[in-house]
């Protein structure tokens, strides 16, 4: 007779290694995240008043409350989830109402500080119930049409509200104001991947136009592009281009992956040059932005002054290596977008390119990691919702920050968590949290599988 451990069947297969948890990354992680967004708060008070400003125990024991509560979700709900994600969002949060109050010291009548703490706390309770009660990305995929309907709602509501600045994508109720295409994208990232995992084969196998590129069928590929035409041309009729580009980027990126067909890249280049040709020299409120990016100095050689760009520019010039310190920059020359889209030139200016470029870096490891959860899951819908939610952080950055450096035309667009817009922050907590539930959903153990062939009882032998 031989010995076998005690509960376990001689012919089970043992199960293999569990991956580390790491939790105790995350929260040391964390602690270094607000103690930087504290010493940032600290230096600004410094900088402009002489002194530590008296509400800074309350801003850093705020801050540190909501990544503790955070990060006790992820521990309860999603205990492999990836270690990186909820520092790097608590340290660009941080940051950016770092970099608001600082503007708020030179715009006294206009503080927005204080309301974006509110609405990162909301984004906070909302990333937290996002990871507790989404127990399986997958249940999002049942909800595919009823995302892209209160996409497609939320996108046209703007366009019974007025202008702001020349674009029709706010809603303003009373004092309230919100902008329903941040939260469209998500939904439309949802419904994009639902449909493209559900039509895969058919989508890779493609049916016919020329030897070299094949297209499949409209059949499968007519609800998607349609979906996208509309949701396009509603943001064409406000005139937000910023988030038209990011839509038409989100589409072309999640079907390359999706099918595997590098033409896909093609022809999205193609038609996206097309198009902003076309509404660059048709549309007048595009047209000036384009004039700007082409000749950003031509307001001061008409003796006008510097332009929102040119100051942009004379302020990154500014920062150089090493920037000015944090609250002797003058970026708030730029204007009324000093907050929103052109935040990153105070970044620029008082951080310098070393500040800068690992803000950068830190974008580009929060996107690298959720690539990485992608790679991971083992089921295409989450695949690819990884994929879409992580280029939609991608092309916002680099939209923005294309912008903002004249690389390309300005399109108004809020940057990740570091920008004024409670929208944007609520939206990029979401986005997070739904990436905190793909990275546990691709690293946690999964059961092994039960082999009925050899458990099964051996037949009877008689006597």
């Amino acid at each position: 007779m031989t010995a076998t451990t005690a509960g376990t069947s001689p012919h089970e297969p043992s199960p293999g290694p569990r991956p580390p948890k790491r939790r105790g990354v995350e929260l040391s992680l964390l602690a270094c995240a607000v103690l930087i967004c504290v010493y940032g708060y600290v230096a600004v008070g410094l900088a402009r008043n002489g002194a530590v400003p008296q509400d800074v125990a309350g801003y850093g024991a705020g801050l540190g409350v909501l990544a503790l509560l955070a990060h006790l979700a992820v521990r309860l709900r999603a205990p492999y989830a990836d270690p990186l994600l909820l520092p790097i969002a608590v340290l660009l949060n941080g940051l950016g109402l770092v970099l608001i109050y600082r503007l708020d010291l030179e715009t006294a009548p206009d503080r927005a500080a204080p309301a974006q703490l509110v609405w990162s706390t909301l984004g906070v309770a909302l990333f937290i119930a996002a990871v507790v009660l989404l127990r399986d990305h997958r249940i999002l995929a049942r909800y595919a049409y009823l995302s892209v309907t209160a996409a497609l709602a939320l996108l046209s509501a703007p366009i019974f509200f007025p202008a702001v600045n020349g674009a029709r994508i706010w809603i303003r109720i009373g004092q309230l104001s919100f902008q329903p295409g941040e939260f469209a994208k998500v939904l439309l990232a949802v419904f994009f991947a639902a449909y493209l995992a559900a039509n895969r084969g058919a989508l890779t196998h493609a049916s016919r136009l020329t030897r070299r590129l094949q297209l499949p069928t409209g059949r499968v590929l007519g609800p998607v592009v349609a979906v996208w035409l509309v949701s396009v041309g509603v943001l064409v009729l406000e005139r937000d281009l910023g988030t038209s580009l990011l839509f038409f980027g989100l589409f072309v990126v999640m079907l390359y992956v999706a099918t595997g067909r590098i033409g896909w890249i093609a022809v999205g280049l193609l038609l996206a040059s097309a198009g902003a040709f076309a509404v660059g020299s048709l549309e007048p409120h595009v047209h000036s932005r384009v004039d700007e990016w082409l000749n950003p100095y031509a307001g001061i050689e008409a003796g006008r002054g510097p332009g929102q760009l040119a100051q942009s520019l004379f302020a990154f010039a500014a920062g150089g290596l090493l920037g000015t310190g944090l609250g002797l920059g003058h970026s708030v020359l730029i204007g009324f977008a000093t907050k929103s889209d052109f935040i990153l030139a105070t970044a620029g200016e008082e951080l310098g390119l070393v500040g800068l470029s690992a803000i950068f870096l830190l974008y580009g490891l929060l996107v690298a990691r959720g690539l990485s959860a992608g790679l991971g899951v083992r089921d295409p819908f989450g695949s690819l919702l990884a994929v879409g939610l992580s280029s939609i952080v991608a092309l916002q950055v680099f939209v923005i920050a294309g912008g903002v450096t004249g690389l390309i035309p300005l399109t108004g667009m809020p940057m990740p968590f570091l920008a004024q817009g409670g929208s944007s922050v609520v939206t990029n907590w979401v986005i997070v949290a739904l990436l905190i539930r793909l990275s546990h959903s691709a690293r946690a153990p999964q059961p092994v599988p039960v082999e009925t062939d050899v458990l099964a009882p051996a037949p009877a032998v008689g006597r």
